[in-house]
């Protein structure tokens, strides 16, 4: 274990601490949430059926403490068989042998949209198997487009377009013309990545290597800069979802946010579109942040391959498509089916969050994963506050992200 990651557990692990190692018959479930959601409960239940002997013991934690309840019980020796848990912290846990492989054949990977698989690998291996997942989009208020003469029904498809627009909205309606969220949030971090991906940029490399300092993720930066003053005040204030909250309100022009917000649309009086993430000039094609959550199998628990095999029955395509719920849950679907083409089809606005998968790219993995996160956020903050110029700033976290990687 890396001296980082006992530093990182001395406020988790208490002293002494000592628990009994799961029972061979039984696979305990850290599962994150306020219940376990209904498709589970069918599902483990007939997984049960199919195995006598073997009962899942799922422990509901809540979304705060989830993560660090895991952590906790790895790090005493007394793990559960398998957590809920970001996929971000996978290399972490695997850099501290705390969890172990979870190998897919070719066939499970190709099951899966582009670039999810990524999500939970790091030196070839698969470290988990993604449970759940989100993607952006880019929404406009038409309303306020028109107020600015904008033309309601053509959103912007460029980063040129997007300030544009934010400037022309804020000048010609005193609202504010886009949303940018800064707070010392983690989804500060998220929301910028969706920029560095709608322009072919990228952290880090599969070889480990510090990729931040580019051309591709400086303009992304110079973008955050150039749109800062026809954003919200203060933006410093703000995390994605109270930013979400001001959209809806009608007071903002301009957002990026989940496919659960187009649901919350449907209920209010906003005349709202939802379109692919505006483009950086370096960009191939629509692109996204893919996050995912995964389930991942603990080291010492003594049923590692029973537990690695109801990880994939949990997340397997029936089984997913019906947690997945049709779109209702606001989950962004981790695999192309008829199912997904139906709901396309019946409900357009999900169109761009599929879209931009092919292009998206994964949480960057590293051993320390939030002192990655502080160091994205503290260089966001110091441009969007005009602390720091963006080629200093870009220039300072790449540099501060090898100790992180």
């Amino acid at each position: 274990m890396t001296i980082l990651f006992r530093k990182s557990l001395l406020g988790l692990v208490l002293a002494g601490s000592t628990a009994l190692p799961a029972m061979a018959q039984e696979i305990s479930w850290i599962y994150c949430g306020d219940a376990i959601d209904p498709v589970h409960v069918k599902y483990i239940k007939a997984w049960e059926d199919k195995n006598p002997g073997w009962t899942i013991n799922a422990e509901v934690v809540g979304w705060a403490q989830c993560q660090d309840k895991a952590t906790t019980l790895a790090a005493a020796g007394s793990p559960a068989a398998m957590a809920y848990v970001g996929s971000r912290t996978l290399k972490e846990f695997a850099k501290n042998d705390l969890i172990v492989p979870v190998p897919m054949t070719d066939a499970e990977k190709a099951s899966y949209y582009p670039h999810i698989v990524d999500t939970v690998t790091f030196d070839g291996t698969q470290w988990g198997v993604p449970i759940a997942f989100s993607t952006k989009a880019f929404y406009w208020n038409k309303d306020l487009f028109k107020q600015a003469g904008l033309d309601p029904e053509k959103p912007p498809t460029t980063w040129a377009e997007e300030i544009a627009d934010a400037k022309a909205i804020k000048e010609k309606t005193g609202v504010a013309g886009y949303g940018l969220p800064a707070k010392t949030f983690d989804n500060t971090m998220h929301q910028f990545m969706h920029w560095v991906y709608t322009n072919n940029g990228s952290v880090i490399d599969k070889d480990g290597k510090i990729t931040l300092d580019s051309p591709e993720v400086l303009a992304a930066l110079q973008a955050y800069k150039d749109i800062t003053p026809y954003s919200v005040e203060g933006a410093t204030a703000y995390e994605q979802n109270e930013i979400r909250a001001i959209f809806l309100d009608g007071k903002v022009g301009m957002i990026q946010a989940s496919v659960g917000a187009a649901y919350k649309l449907k209920d209010t009086k906003i005349n709202w579109g939802v379109a692919n993430l505006p483009l950086g000039p370096q960009a191939s094609g629509p692109g996204t942040l893919l996050i995912t959550d995964s389930l991942a199998v603990f080291k010492g628990s003594g049923v590692e391959e029973k537990a690695m095999e109801f990880a994939k029955y949990i997340t397997s395509p029936e089984v997913q498509e019906a947690y997945e719920g049709g779109g209702l849950a606001g989950l962004t679907p981790l695999r192309p089916s008829p199912a997904v083409d139906a709901m396309v089809a019946a409900n357009p606005f999900w169109k761009p969050f599929i879209d931009g998968i092919a292009y998206g790219g994964p949480e960057p993995l590293f051993t320390d994963y939030k002192g990655f996160q502080n160091v994205m956020i503290e260089m966001v903050q110091s441009v969007v506050t005009g602390a720091a110029e963006p080629k200093a700033a870009l220039t300072k976290a790449a540099a501060a992200l090898d100790e992180f990687k």
